[in-house]
C-alpha cells in the first residue's frame, strides 16, 4: 500500500475516503500525515465499524452513506470488501442504502480544495466522476486515486472516455489498470 500513501500531504490536507470499508485507508493516510480524512461509507456494518474505529479522533469524520451523481436510495448487494450496486454483486443478501450528491456533499462542508480523493465504489466511480467533471469540481481535486470496476458494461469504454477528460485538467502519475491509479491537477506541486 506504500504507493498508495505517498503523497505530500500535511496535517493540514483533505482527505476524501468514498468507499471507506472498514477505514483501513483512512486509519494509514492519517497516521502518516495527520490529515484531516472524510470517510463515506454506505454499509451500515462498515460504516458502525469506521464510527467505532475513530470514536474520538475529530481530524476522521464518518458518513453513513455513499457518493454519487445524485441524491437517492438503492440497494447493495452485499460481498464483504465487494459490496456493489452493480448487478453482478447483488445476489443473496442486500441493504438498502443512501446515496448523495457528491457536488451537494462538498458544498454542505464548505470544502473549497481536496488534496486527495480516493474511489474505490465497486462501479460507483462511473457516476461520481462524470458529475465532478461536468460541475467543474475537478479542479478541487489536486489527486484522484481510482480503482476502476471491469465487471459493469462497458466499463472499459467509460474508463477510457473519462481518463481522456482526465488529461485535460490531470496528469497520470501511475495506473494499474482496473487495480488503482493515480491523477494529479496540472500545475500543482504538491
Amino acid at each position: 500500500m506504500t504507493l498508495r500513501l505517498d503523497y505530500p500531504l500535511t496535517p493540514e490536507s483533505i482527505v476524501f475516503d468514498l468507499g471507506g470499508y472498514r477505514g483501513d485507508f483512512a486509519a494509514e493516510i492519517h497516521k502518516k500525515y495527520g490529515c484531516s480524512v472524510y470517510i463515506f461509507e454506505p454499509v451500515s456494518e462498515f460504516f458502525q465499524h469506521c464510527a467505532d474505529r475513530f470514536k474520538g479522533n475529530e481530524k476522521i469524520h464518518c458518513f453513513n452513506f455513499g457518493l454519487s451523481s445524485q441524491d437517492g436510495w438503492l440497494n447493495i448487494g452485499l460481498a464483504e470488501n465487494a459490496s456493489s450496486f452493480q448487478s453482478p454483486h447483488i445476489s443473496g443478501k442486500t441493504e438498502r442504502v443512501e446515496v448523495r450528491s457528491v457536488i451537494s456533499c462538498i458544498e454542505e462542508l464548505g470544502i473549497d480544495k481536496i488534496d486527495l480523493m480516493k474511489i474505490n465504489i465497486e462501479g460507483g466511480e462511473f457516476e461520481v466522476l462524470p458529475a465532478l467533471i461536468d460541475a467543474q469540481y475537478i479542479y478541487k481535486i489536486t489527486n484522484l486515486q481510482i480503482q476502476f470496476h471491469d465487471f459493469i458494461e462497458h466499463a472499459k469504454e467509460k474508463r477510457d472516455r473519462l481518463r481522456d477528460q482526465f488529461k485535460l485538467t490531470h496528469q497520470e502519475t501511475w495506473n494499474y489498470e482496473f487495480v488503482w491509479e493515480n491523477w494529479k491537477l496540472k500545475g500543482t506541486t504538491v
